[in-house]
């Protein structure tokens, strides 16, 4: 059964703009804190940002401050990340998660995962 749906990724330039979704299913939606991690091939899954239930609360990672932007509308059941400023380094596979925590950036602190969405960053 799939909890969490990612879609919105694709190839683009360096310096363009992505939005990827999230769209949940089953989960009450409001009881969890919703995160975006990536990651690439060899190396552990990233946490990139988190949003916390009532969108009241933001955290990103330092190597997207400024860059990408969580949010979430609760009555669609779906969460966002908005990427401006696309960098070649940015290139994972991005995955969604949904925590009953608030704050953390340990992937085994997240029960229910997406698939990925893969975003490929050309130079």
């Amino acid at each position: 059964q799939e909890y969490l749906v990612e879609s919105g990724g694709g190839l683009v330039q360096a310096g363009d703009s992505l939005r990827l979704s999230c769209a949940a299913s089953v989960l009450t939606f409001t009881s969890y804190t919703i995160a975006w991690f990536r990651q690439v091939p060899g190396k552990e899954r990233e946490f990139v940002a988190a949003i916390y239930w009532n969108g009241g609360r933001r955290y990103y990672s330092d190597s997207v401050k400024g860059r990408f932007t969580i949010s979430r509308v609760n009555a669609n059941n779906t969460a966002y990340l908005q990427m401006n400023g696309l960098k070649p380094e940015d290139t994972a596979l991005y995955y969604c998660a949904a925590s009953t925590r608030w704050g953390s950036v340990d992937t085994r602190d997240y029960a229910y995962w997406g698939q990925g969405t893969q975003v490929t960053v050309s130079s």
